[in-house]
């Protein structure tokens, strides 16, 4: 039977179940460097749903692990970038992590090799361990996705976040930044969303259904994200470029109001994804100023509010940490079953140049 990306996004409970049963596969390996290397930067690459992973990926090794930690665009990080301006950090001190699940990607494989040419440690996280990048680097891990053969990543996406954040916990542990009640704490956390990830899924296929007409009917889509969720943001505006393809654009909450709200009117729609963080309260404040000018306003949060039909506040509770796993199943039921709706086969690529990625049998 042929894959469908409505398949795959509901596949999201059982495959995020299986990756934390099996996390050791691709745990170890990647504390292992720590333990070995006195490892004081990070950078993580990616393009695309990867480079939005690499986002959240930098955030948690930043605020769990307290370590320097970015996320980069291959070709500007090797063009225009040094691993490090100060030139105080020994090359084995700087880790470089490729996210690919196709493991084809040419960007990513070319800083990869040039990362290990020149004697810095290097890991990539991909779904098969035959591809060209797990050849480039020192370590190669398993995404534990399984198959995923529709061009849009759904389940991709949720699975390589699950997978950075139980890096970070793991390393926290390691470093004993995290003591052992707390990673196990960490955990059980990880664990009840994971369990509760169905419901998760027909959450947000509900609230899609009850606010499909409004969305599809409008002129053009904003999505606003900040702290931890500003790659959620970037996800959601990927998930719904690729599918739904209308125009989209994504800031972050505060940049949202310095400009682009002078194009403002009621046939565009905002979608807010509210993490526990700082901004919470201010982003309360601009939805309550926006609503003035479009009804189109939608909140996707888990924090208990004062809600209508329009936001998706999740009955499944999590820290902000792990909160992006959630919020971007509402985009992909917006960019999936939207696109089935206005009669776009979602299966395939209307691009065919091969520029992206290798062929496969170059891999």
């Amino acid at each position: 039977m042929q894959q469908t990306v409505i398949g795959n996004m509901k596949s999201q409970p059982e495959v995020l179940n299986y990756t934390l049963e099996n996390q050791n596969v691709f745990v170890e390996p990647f504390v292992e460097i720590f333990k070995k290397h006195d490892i004081r930067k990070v950078f993580f690459f990616g393009s695309g749903t990867s480079y939005n992973v690499s986002h959240i990926a930098a955030y948690y090794f930043k605020q769990i692990v307290g370590i320097d930690a970015s996320a980069q665009y291959p070709t500007v990080y090797k063009n225009y970038e040094k691993p490090d301006w100060t030139g105080m950090l020994k090359n084995d001190q700087i880790l470089y992590v490729a996210i690919s699940q196709s493991g084809t990607s040419v960007s990513t494989c070319e800083v990869m090799e040039y990362a290990k040419a020149n004697g810095y440690q290097t890991l990539a996280l991909t779904g098969n361990l035959e591809s060209r990048i797990a050849k480039l680097v020192d370590t190669a891990v398993h995404l534990l996705v399984g198959e995923e053969l529709t061009p849009p990543e759904t389940k991709g996406y949720t699975v390589s976040v699950l997978s950075v954040y139980l890096w970070a916990i793991a390393v926290a542990k390691a470093k004993g930044i995290y003591t052992e009640e707390q990673y196990e704490t960490a955990l059980k956390e990880t664990k009840a969303l994971v369990d509760q990830f169905q419901t998760v899924v027909e959450e947000s296929e509900a609230w899609y259904d009850r606010n499909k007409g409004s969305i599809l009917g409008s002129e053009r889509l904003y999505v606003l994200g900040y702290g931890v969720d500003y790659g959620s943001m970037l996800e959601g505006v990927l998930k719904m470029g690729e599918m739904l393809r209308l125009p989209i654009a994504g800031y972050e909450l505060e940049e949202f109001s310095h400009g682009p709200t002078m194009a403002f009117h009621t046939r565009q729609t905002l979608f807010f994804i509210g993490s526990d963080e700082a901004e919470y309260e201010r982003m309360m404040e601009f939805r309550r100023a926006y609503l003035k000018y479009t009804p189109r306003i939608h909140v996707i949060t888990c924090k208990d509010m004062d809600a209508d039909g329009r936001d998706m506040v999740f009955s499944v509770k999590a820290n902000k940490y792990l909160a992006p796993l959630m919020y971007t199943v509402p985009f992909q039921f917006v960019a999936a079953k939207g696109a089935k709706e206005v009669y776009i086969d979602t299966n395939i690529n209307p691009f065919e140049e091969p520029l992206a990625h290798y062929p496969a049998e170059e891999a």
